[in-house]
Parts: structure tokens; sequence; C-alpha cells
């Protein structure tokens, strides 16, 4: 493996090359976060995120869930190719992270960077510069609590484990008798393909890119935000058994994603060469976004 361009570091054994970095260069510096403190919700870096997980909360109902559906994934907004789709996202910051203020894009990086040097296969790698590109949805118009942070089933009763649930109480579907007992819509263990997620970046990325990356990296991409699942082991009654198989490749990907989070932006000009022979690699010149 060659060395790595921002890091020059190598896969170690059991201790990802990335962690060791960031434990040696990140958390000894004054004020740097532990990892204990990532997705810290009592006290959020920026006061947008509790005001966007109350609107989130209160507006991903049912129907608007599939409103949303029947007008974007028809895949009929625009076509583009990825490095397209990558340049939009510079100006982006996503008001529901606590954890950093960086565009999108140094996001994106900083997460595949992180996977190559642990030296990960080319599809993982890939996953990662492209988990979040569904955000451009909020360049089509769309606001932020309808585009990113965390997912959720709407449908059944919204679990306590989801981020800011208090906020549900706002939610007409909390008070519907055909959605507010866990079950709601659904049988028991239909599978998380059956069941409909708040809308936001995930699916609507799935399904942008399905035909194109091997099925762990689609599982990462469209339950990567499904936070209540894969982290707090809520919704077990939803999964199938392959859901439960694909888990933890999500919760593999999710490590990247979250603890990668720093505020050194890598240089996308000296990465840009390496990433584009790998999006030729996977993907055609554009897509149906």
């Amino acid at each position: 493996m060659e060395p790595h361009p921002i890091t020059n570091l190598k896969p170690q054994g059991a201790l990802h090359a990335w962690e060791e970095f960031i434990e040696e260069n990140v958390y000894p510096q004054p004020g740097a976060k532990a990892k204990d403190d990532y997705r810290n919700y009592d006290n959020p870096a920026r006061e947008t995120v509790r005001e966007f997980y109350r609107q989130n909360h209160r507006y991903q109902t049912v129907e608007f869930v599939r409103q949303k559906r029947n007008a974007f994934l028809g895949l009929k907004r625009k076509r583009m190719g990825i490095f397209e789709a990558l340049d939009l996202l510079n100006t982006l910051v996503d008001d529901s992270d606590p954890d950093i203020d960086l565009d999108q894009l140094q996001h994106l990086l900083q997460a595949s960077e992180a996977i190559r040097a642990d030296g990960h296969e080319d599809w993982f790698v890939l996953t990662g510069l492209l988990h979040d590109l569904g955000k451009v949805l909020c360049l089509f118009g769309e606001p932020q609590w309808a585009v990113v942070g965390d997912t959720f089933p709407v449908g059944c009763q919204f679990s306590d484990r989801i981020v800011y649930q208090e906020f549900f109480a706002e939610n007409p579907d909390s008070l519907d008798p055909r959605y507010n007992c866990q079950l709601g819509i659904y049988d028991k263990s239909c599978g998380l393909r059956n069941v409909l997620m708040s809308w936001g970046h995930d699916e609507y990325l799935y399904q942008v890119v399905k035909e194109h990356l091997p099925e762990p990296a689609l599982y990462m991409i469209r339950y990567h935000s499904f936070y209540a699942w894969h982290r707090e082991g809520a919704y077990d009654w939803l999964c199938d058994d392959h859901d439960r198989e694909m888990l933890s490749h999500v919760r593999e990907f999710n490590q990247y994603d979250l603890y990668s989070k720093c505020s050194q932006p890598p240089d996308w000009n000296e990465l840009r060469p390496y990433y584009s022979k790998l999006v030729d690699k996977f993907f055609p010149a554009a897509l149906a976004f």
C-alpha cells in the first residue's frame, strides 16, 4: 500500500491507523474533544442543532415522506457527474451536526481518507467520499430539516432512543392510532427495505447509486444516519435476518463517518486525481439526480 497522502500512515493491525493519528495529533491538543464528546446534544456546539431537530421531528410524517419520495425519486431534477455534485457540496454546512462546521466536501474527504488509511477495499473508500452526496437536495431548494440529520422510521411509534425524542410530541403521527404503536403499519420482521424512513439524503442517494456499488456499500449509504438502529439497538422488530447481517457493515462505516471529524481540512487538489480514477471505476460520466 502506498503511503497515505495526508497522514503518511499505513494499516497497523487491530489499531486503526486513523484512530492512532487522531489519538496522537488531535485529542491531546487543548480544547480537543474525546470520543465520548461526539454527538453531544446536551450542549451542542451550535444552537441551530436543537432548532433543526425541533422542525425535523415535527414535520417528518408518513404523508410528508410519501410526498417527497414522489417528488424526488423519479430522479428527474438533474443529470450530473459525481465530481459536479461534490463541487456543489462545497457550499453546504450541516446544521444538524454538533461536532464540526466545515463544509460537506471536507467531511467526506476526512471520512474517505480515514478509510483509505486503514487499507480497506476501494468500494469502501469510495463510499466514504459519496455517503453524504444526497445532501445536494438542499441545493434543489429543500430545507435542511428535510435533508440531513438522524433518520428514523415513520408509520410506527417513534423510539425514545432517537435524539431529541421530546419534539415528536408536535408530530401529528404521534397521535394517530394507525402509527403510534410499536409496529404501526408494518409487519414484524418485514425488513428495513419495506420501511418508510424519514425523508433525507440517505434514501435519496441510495436510489441514485444503487446500480453501481456492492450491497454493503448501499446499506452504509442508506442507513448511516439511522443511529437509533445501528448505535442504540432500537427497531430490531422491523429487521429481518439480512438487515442484521448487514448491520456490522453499517457500524464499521459509522466509526469513520463520526470519528474522522476534525478541524483540519484535507487538500482536495492533492487528492482529486486519486478519487477521479476511483469514481471512473464504478460510475458512468453522469447520473440521474
